[in-house]
């Protein structure tokens, strides 16, 4: 298991952990999994994990088999939803295992607030992105003006405590990306903050990430006492 350097939140009982080094994703799926069980039975704290995966193509509840196009790394049936995912050096990914018990028991206004807080960092880097209609994940404006996916968002619930999470894509090989259908859609690319020109360490992007996690927070908080807008 990798080293890693945890931190609490001081707006939380939440504890925040930043691995050092690459995480297999199997491994990293076994201790959600147990961390899972852990906050439902209140043996332990709510966990915000941020790390990279070596590369691995994820498969999710709704995968389909023919948009795996070139199987060239590892394939992890993740039990996520959500259908292919690529994960790799360059990725930053954010685990969350936070009780939705306490928060309005609403995974759709979880997926939101996920999405709001990703939009809200990439901002902090002059990033504008947002969500679109039909498409889960997180899209911007690519460097030939099309629109493209800057990050993914797959989550599941078990016992109404969230496991998975999002990626961001900082600075990772776009080919690899070549080898499956991104979560099911075609007809759009893949980009990343290199690609837009930014050089964005993992250290910076979760100092911001971790800068802008109070809104988030705040959000789910929200959602036990209204719909989420």
């Amino acid at each position: 298991m990798a080293s890693v350097a945890p931190a609490t939140s001081s707006a939380s009982d939440i504890e925040w952990r930043r691995s050092a080094t690459q995480v297999p994703y199997a491994a990293a799926l076994a201790e959600m999994e147990a961390r899972n069980a852990a906050v439902h039975a209140g043996e332990a704290r709510e966990l915000i994990w941020l790390l990279e995966h070596p590369p691995v193509y994820t498969a999710g509840t709704s995968a389909d088999p023919a948009e795996l196009v070139d199987p060239r790394f590892e394939v992890v049936e993740a039990g996520r939803g959500g259908r292919y995912t690529y994960h790799g050096p360059g990725q930053r990914i954010g685990y969350l295992v936070l009780n939705l018990a306490d928060r309005g028991k609403d995974v759709r206004c979880f997926v939101h607030a996920i999405e709001g807080w990703v939009i809200a960092t990439l901002a902090t880097f002059g990033v504008e992105s947002w969500r679109a209609e039909g498409r889960v994940g997180i899209w911007t404006r690519d460097i030939d003006g099309s629109e493209a996916k800057i990050g993914a968002i797959g989550v599941r619930v078990r016992r109404w405590v969230t496991m998975h999470g999002f990626s961001v894509n900082l600075d990772p090989d776009l080919s690899h990306f070549g080898g499956i259908v991104p979560c099911g859609i075609a007809e759009y690319g893949v980009t990343s903050l290199a690609r837009l020109g930014l050089t964005v360490s993992p250290e910076e992007w979760d100092a911001a990430l971790m800068a802008t996690s109070d809104d988030f927070l705040d959000a789910l908080d929200a959602a036990a006492k209204r719909a989420c807008r």
